[in-house]
């Protein structure tokens, strides 16, 4: 399951195929989203904004295209006029002069003004984003210190894109190894050093895999590339403590962890 550097990774690329470019053509599946295809030609995509896995595409007359991929959808780029022969079903067709993005199989899709974006249930309901690089550790610590999340277990908290959007599982687990803490710690219990670290790796962690992950850099040394630790290493050694690493279920997904340096 893609989390929030995937995402942000895929919105990347999106901006990179049509972002600045004239739309030539607008289409969409929905009746309810029709009216738009006239609208949006001759307007360019300005920005692609990932809010967890919530796709934002803000055009230049104000419109923001919500999309959220949820198990099935998918966005690909092709070439201006291809149709790719595929399985699944096409929902938006975003077109310039030389690329096209497609998104495919996605059921929630929204044509919001500005006031509506404002009000979205989703976004109104969806902490900030991990990816967004105006977030600052020092607003993480004071999230994990509110009355709301400050009680809440990690194994669930770090699932919950009320407290922070992007995190998945892996991340989860990537980041309490890396903090040396139990799926059962709460904020409210950790000490100011161990609040201070944890608040630095809830950033740092995903923003290192969405810059690195799945590259290889032979200029600079393996540790500062992304790699997992625990996530599905079940049996193995862990290499901080020699440990070995477990599997367990927390809030419905496998969890990986060292029982004997996290404790």
């Amino acid at each position: 399951m893609p989390e929030g550097p995937e995402i942000r990774r895929a919105a990347d690329h999106l901006e990179a195929a049509v972002k600045g470019k004239p739309l030539t053509r607008a289409w969409f599946a929905f009746s309810q989203l029709k009216s738009y295809e006239s609208a949006l030609e001759g307007q360019t995509i300005s920005s692609i904004e990932t809010r967890g896995k919530a796709l934002l595409t803000h055009f230049s007359g104000g419109l923001t295209l919500y999309s959220h991929n949820q198990l099935y959808g998918v966005w690909r780029v092709v070439k201006s006029g291809e149709e790719p022969e595929t399985s699944r079903t096409l929902r938006v067709r975003l077109e310039t002069a030389d690329k096209a993005i497609l998104l495919y199989s996605a059921s929630e899709i929204a044509i919001l003004t500005p006031e509506q974006l404002a009000e979205h249930p989703f976004l109104l309901r969806v902490g900030p984003d991990v990816l967004d690089m105006q977030l600052t550790a020092e607003q993480v610590r004071e999230r994990l210190l509110s009355k709301r999340f400050r009680n809440r277990q990690f194994s669930g908290l770090l699932l919950d894109q009320a407290f922070l959007a992007g995190l998945g599982n892996y991340l989860r687990v990537e980041i309490l190894w890396h903090c040396e803490l139990a799926p059962r710690h709460k904020a409210s219990e950790l000490t100011p050093s161990q609040l201070e670290r944890f608040s630095h790796a809830l950033l740092e962690i995903p923003r290192l895999s969405y810059r690195t992950r799945g590259k290889v850099d032979n200029n600079k040394h393996h540790g500062a590339l992304f790699s997992f630790k625990v996530f599905h290493r079940e049996g193995k050694k862990c290499e901080r403590c020699g440990g070995i690493i477990d599997r367990i279920m927390l809030s419905s997904r496998p969890f990986y962890w060292c029982p004997h340096c996290q404790k």
